[in-house]
């Protein structure tokens, strides 16, 4: 699904994903054009770490919203998340195994 997010992102945003970590080369960002800031950040994690059974790897993205009421809401859907490793007060975590469509997740 990273394929189709970065597709959707070039043709919506003009956004291509940058890759500035080198301790995670595969963990792309998408940022704003004109300011930098980031609004997405790709990154496979264990399922265990979001609370799910199983210690394989799942890709998920995190995705900045500014409203903390839609997160809440959203979280009680399954695929939806309070953001992993990053401010949950603003940012949620979406599975990309095909939980949550990806008409949803645009």
């Amino acid at each position: 699904m990273r394929e189709e997010i970065f597709k959707y992102v070039k043709k919506k945003y003009q956004t291509v994903p940058d890759y500035p970590f080198r301790t995670a080369p595969t963990y792309p960002v998408l940022r704003h054009a004109d300011n930098r800031k980031w609004f997405a950040l790709i990154m496979d994690v264990p399922r265990e770490k979001l609370g799910l059974k199983g210690a394989e790897y799942v890709d998920i993205i995190n995705v900045k919203l500014g409203d903390p009421m839609l997160a809440d809401m959203l979280v009680r859907q399954p695929g939806y998340f309070y953001g992993y490793h990053i401010s949950r007060s603003s940012w949620i975590s979406i599975l990309l195994d095909g939980t949550v469509p990806f008409e949803e997740i645009c």
